[in-house]
Order: structure tokens, then sequence, then C-alpha cells
């Protein structure tokens, strides 16, 4: 093995990660510890993340034109500030900023619609009644439509199960998300099953994580009590149904986090196409982390 030269040093390249607004406290606890999972895998393959606040950057791209290459993977957040986001976009695009996932995939992934738009492309996503504003004649309706006695309410910008509502038939819909939401049968097999994550890298599967919820709860979350367990293998029809989705979808991305449910008769339904800031659960399935800094170090 040869060694070094004497006075060598490895030279690093420095990646931007946008992180989330450091006045806002609701994720102080968990996007730390988020930050160093990621940078102890980049840094494997001679790569330096350095965290700045994606709400330093909205109207003046200046300060990431330096960056080789910009992460937007924990810009937690946006949904609660949805206009200064789109804005935040527009000027990274417009500015060139070397970003992947590119702003105007970070546009368009941040509205749930467009999940109606891959069910015109045949991807199957579970009977969704779309709402500009959700209201208790919406939810009597939804019922009958879908045929069910539960519902999922849940607005169309979202994050994390934000203002996400579970509704029994006869129970009266109070808190109801603001502004365009999505009505949709609650799916029993969450509970059963759990949620399954496939996490692509460069275009490739990396690994595989299924989330189930603590008893009596719904959402997979883990702030919600939420246990993620990776696995070996993804379930076939799940890998079929996700390579489906990423050929729809036919964006150029670095990373991509498809998640699904199985319904009661055995298939897949997409539930999201995570293209912004998913997490990618590498604390259930570490060598993640090295996937992606390889998918990292070939765009570069």
């Amino acid at each position: 093995m040869r060694l070094p030269p004497i006075g060598y040093e490895a030279v690093m390249t420095e990646i931007a990660v946008l992180t989330p607004d450091p006045s806002d406290p609701s994720y102080a606890g968990q996007w730390p510890g988020v930050l160093a999972r990621l940078s102890e895998a980049m840094a494997a393959s001679g790569l330096t993340a350095t965290p700045t606040a994606w709400t330093d950057h909205i109207e003046d791209a200046s300060g990431l034109m330096r960056y080789p290459l910009v992460l937007p993977v924990i810009a937690w957040g946006y949904h609660r500030d949805h206009g200064r986001w789109l804005q935040a976009c527009a000027t990274w695009a417009a500015a060139g900023v070397k970003m992947l996932n590119p702003p105007s995939v970070l546009a368009w992934n941040s509205d749930k619609s467009y999940l109606g738009r891959l069910a015109e492309q045949g991807v199957a996503i579970p009977p969704t009644l779309w709402t500009d504003h959700p209201t208790q004649a919406d939810i009597d309706a939804a019922f009958d439509r879908f045929a069910t006695d539960v519902v999922i309410v849940k607005p169309r910008v979202s994050g994390g199960a934000w203002k996400t509502l579970r509704l029994a038939r006869g129970e009266a819909l109070t808190d109801a998300p603001e502004g365009p939401a999505m009505i949709q049968p609650y799916l029993p097999t969450i509970e059963t099953e759990g949620e399954t994550s496939l996490l692509f890298f460069g275009g490739r599967l990396s690994h595989v994580v299924n989330k189930r919820p603590v008893p009596g709860e719904f959402r997979v979350q883990v702030q919600y009590g939420g246990g993620y367990v990776a696995l070996p293998e993804p379930p076939a029809k799940a890998l079929a149904l996700a390579e489906k989705t990423l050929a729809a979808i036919g964006e150029d991305l670095l990373y991509a986090r498809i998640d699904m449910a199985p319904d009661a008769d055995g298939g897949w339904l997409l539930m999201e196409a995570e293209l912004i800031e998913p997490d990618f659960y590498l604390a259930s399935a570490p060598e993640g982390g090295k996937r992606f800094a390889e998918a990292v170090r070939a765009r570069l």
C-alpha cells in the first residue's frame, strides 16, 4: 500500500446542506442528529457537509453559489412557510444554483396534488377526493363515495403528518386543515403491515425501510412513536410500483424516497414520492449513507 507523502492532506469537497430555520424550535431535537449521520457518511467519501438554513437564501442565492453542490435534504419546515418556499425555489432556479434535487422539482413536489397527476399516468394511489377547503359536507360525502367508515384528511402542503386527521363516520370535523386538502379512505393495513419506503440514490435502489405505528396510532413518524426496521429486500410488487412512479416522474433525481402501503387486496398504493427533504433512515440502514455519498460523488 502506498502512503501519501509527508505533509499531504486529503482535500475535502464542501457541500451545502439546507437545514431548518434556526428560529423554529419544532425540529431542534431531530435535525442535528440527521445531519450528523449524513455528515459522517459523506466525510467517508471526502465530502464536507456544511449546514445553512434555507430561510437565509430566499431572496438572494449568492450565498449558495460558491458550493459545487447544494443538497436541500434537511430543509424541514417549508410546508409551514409555503409561499416563501416557492419564492426560494424560483430564486435558486433563476440564479442557476447547482442544487439536487433541482429547484423546479422542489417546487412542484411540495404540493401533494402531484399524486393526482401521477395517477393519471397509471400510478396506483388511494382513492382521493380533492378539495380547496375541507368541510363537514366533504367528509360526509367521502364516507359514502369511498364506502368506508374511516377517512384520512391531510393538507396538500404538509410534512410529517402535520395537521393530518383520522375521522370516523359520525365524528365532527374539528381543527380542519386550512386551504387545499385531500381526503382518502383510511387503510387499516397501516396498523398491521405499516408503510414501506424505498430509497433510491442516483436512480438505483439503496435500501428499504418498513415503518409501523404504535398500537392505536395511525401515524408512522418517529415523533408519534413509530418504529423503523430495515428490510433485506423490497416486496416485488412494491418495487414495481416504485419504478413505475419514478418513470412517470421523469426527472433528473439525485435521491427519492417512495412511500407506499398495501391495500386490503394485496396491491400496493403510492402514499408519497418524497423528493425534497426525506429522512433517509440512516439510523436503521446505515449502509445507505455510503450509497448516498457515492451518488453525490458521481454528480460532482
